[in-house]
């Protein structure tokens, strides 16, 4: 007798022996996924869970990636809109009824009380840099570089702040929202002369807090190092992060599936497949979406893997494509 999905999604995760190698694909909702403001408009909120529900219950996934468009703001005022240093360190934690907690977990709850007892549910969150980068346009590496460089204890402060609330925020989400876990955004910095030895001892910690509460309430957490646009990390800076599963761009970085796993000690790894519209999972065939699946689960095995994309997909992506996958995974 089969199991459900979501059980299948958990014993991948745990790396026991699967019927199939389960599979997951995620885009956004909103044409404005950054910039849009779901706490100050609701109705953008309703878009998004029917968008979310549509998918669900079309394409049919094993497991949901909470999509938050609409939430990206961290709603407190010496944040919100502000950039330079002088305003942000100045930065206190949101009350526990703040809105900014309130509303999220509420959403969450209305997609789990529908989709939980059938599917595992991963609610997105950024890192408190990813955060900061939200907040205004340009080059967001040149900007957090820029209010390192200007006072870097001040930036750890306000780094550390935004970090317990999203910790915060992640307990919460997974004790009365129900979600299964979270599914943690980071990037690494990319600027000249910026170390990993940097990265720990500023950006690190609050990420780890997060996870660290994030394991406290469910152990099947994600951490997703992003490169989003063609940003690149370098993976071994995540390496050491308490996370059962981790998801990287192996196409925009070059590191396949099982080179991944080599790197972050053989823990589940989620990815394979590019996530532009000039990749094989958007334009390709039957054929070839089938084929590459299984030259994927061939080169990575079958444990501790989970087929998915290096980021969210373009919006217009054929649903098909990702049954394809799921079928070609199962045979």
């Amino acid at each position: 007798m089969s199991v459900s999905k979501k059980q299948l999604v958990l014993d991948a995760i745990d790396q026991k022996n699967i019927e199939r190698v389960p599979s997951g694909f995620w885009f956004h909702f909103l044409k404005d996924e950054i910039h849009s403001n779901a706490f100050e408009h609701p109705e953008l909120n309703d878009d998004v869970f029917k968008g979310i529900s549509a998918y669900i219950e079309g394409a049919k996934p094993d497991f949901v990636k909470i999509m938050t468009d609409g939430y990206f703001p961290y709603e407190n005022e010496s944040v919100v809109g502000v950039k330079d240093l002088n305003t942000l360190k100045n930065v206190k934690p949101l009350p526990d009824n703040a809105k900014w907690f309130t509303d999220q977990i509420a959403y969450a709850k209305k997609i789990t009380s529908k989709y939980g007892d059938d599917l595992a549910t991963f609610y997105n969150l950024f890192v408190p840099g990813t955060i900061l980068k939200f907040n205004q346009t340009g080059d967001g590496d040149a900007y957090l570089y820029s209010l390192i460089k200007e006072d870097k204890e001040a930036f750890k402060h306000v780094l550390n702040v935004i970090a317990h609330d999203v910790a915060r925020l992640a307990k919460r989400l997974i004790k009365e929202a129900g979600v299964t876990g979270i599914y943690l955004s980071a990037q690494s910095l990319s600027a000249p002369g910026f170390t990993k030895y940097d990265y720990d001892e500023i950006f690190a910690p609050g990420e780890k807090e997060i996870l660290r509460a994030a394991n406290e309430e469910s152990l099947y957490n994600i951490l997703h190092i992003c490169g989003y646009e063609g940003h690149r990390n370098d993976l071994t800076w995540f390496k050491d992060y308490e996370v059962k599963v981790i998801n990287w761009a192996a196409v925009v970085e070059g590191v396949p599936l099982e080179v991944g796993q080599k790197i972050f000690g053989g823990r589940t790894s989620l990815g394979g497949f590019g996530n532009l519209s000039s990749d094989l999972l958007y334009k390709g065939t039957e054929a070839e979406i089938k084929a590459e699946t299984k030259r994927l689960l061939k080169n990575a095995g079958r444990k501790g893997i989970i087929l998915g994309a290096d980021c969210t997909v373009p919006r217009d992506t054929d649903w098909k494509h990702f049954e394809w996958v799921r079928e070609a995974a199962a045979e």
